[in-house]
């Protein structure tokens, strides 16, 4: 992989962990969720007519990520209601990228290489390693948290497989991620209407900068990361994003007062040594 895109794709993650950390501060989950989809959303209107349009053949599969993206936001926002962000940040991040690597291998023939499996699998040890007494006692652990945080995580591989294969069809990947997110808002208001009626909004106005902050952090992320992997096979780019696990878990030590384990320290050591291997794969 190359060295720009390499560290492209970690910056990307360091937006993907801020946008997140936003989630579990201020409104509740499904308000503060709701408030950075339509910010996203926002941010892609603005940008769209810089950008053209994707070729007619990723339509489907914009649609199709929108719809995906409902079911991760879902999950996600019953996870933070449960459990620390420091928990079930990394099992959501962390369970991802082997699924999606498995995913790509037999769905679209795409092929990694021993070296790039072996980091592809201890950076994923390091990141489910985070997740250990993430900031409450074993005996204390929420396993419904858990269970949505993993089924988060089963929607984080699908979106990543179609995306990828939506952005290359595209020709145009910037124009294809404006979309997917001007789609993510369409599907997202509905649903917030459906869980919270007209009360999930009023509290919104106070806090529309951060909706703004958070959304234009979720386009910018995930912008890099489509782009990506129109270079980089799928399955790597998944998972180097995931290293967003490092950034959420000094934001959630340092901001949300978290506690700080030597477990997690491992961890960082293992995502570290993870990151270069796929560097050199």
């Amino acid at each position: 992989m190359e060295n720009f895109v390499f560290l492209a794709v970690l910056f990307a993650a360091l937006c993907h962990a801020g946008w997140n950390a936003l989630i579990k501060i201020g409104l509740d989950p499904l308000s503060t969720t709701t408030l950075i989809v339509i910010g996203s959303g926002v941010v892609g209107l603005a940008f769209l007519p810089f950008v053209g349009m994707p070729d007619p053949a990723a339509w489907p599969w914009v649609v199709a990520s929108s719809v995906i993206h409902l079911f991760y936001f879902a999950a996600l926002i019953e996870g933070y209601r449960s459990g620390d962000l420091g928990q079930v940040y990394p099992i959501a991040r962390g369970s991802a990228p082997l699924m999606t690597a498995g995913a790509t291998t037999i769905l679209i023939g795409e092929r990694l290489s021993a070296v790039g499996w072996t980091g592809i699998v201890v950076l994923v040890v390091g990141v489910l390693l985070l997740s250990a007494r993430g900031g409450r006692e074993f005996a204390k652990v929420d396993w419904r948290a858990i269970g949505f945080a993993l089924l988060t995580a089963l929607t984080i591989c699908t979106y990543s497989v179609v995306d990828g294969i939506g952005a290359r069809l595209s020709g145009n990947a910037p124009s294809y991620t404006l979309w997917t997110f001007i789609g993510n808002a369409i599907v997202m208001v509905p649903y917030a209407l459906y869980r919270d009626g007209r009360g999930v909004f009023p509290a919104m106005r106070f806090y529309w900068r951060r909706g703004l902050t958070g959304g234009a952090l979720q386009v910018l992320s995930y912008g890099i990361v489509l782009w990506a992997m129109t270079l980089t096979p799928i399955a790597i780019v998944a998972t180097l994003r995931e290293t967003s696990v490092l950034f959420g878990a000094a934001i959630a030590v340092v901001w949300l007062k978290e506690p700080l384990r030597a477990v997690r320290i491992a961890a960082a050591l293992l995502i570290v040594a993870g990151l270069v291997l796929i560097r050199s794969a």
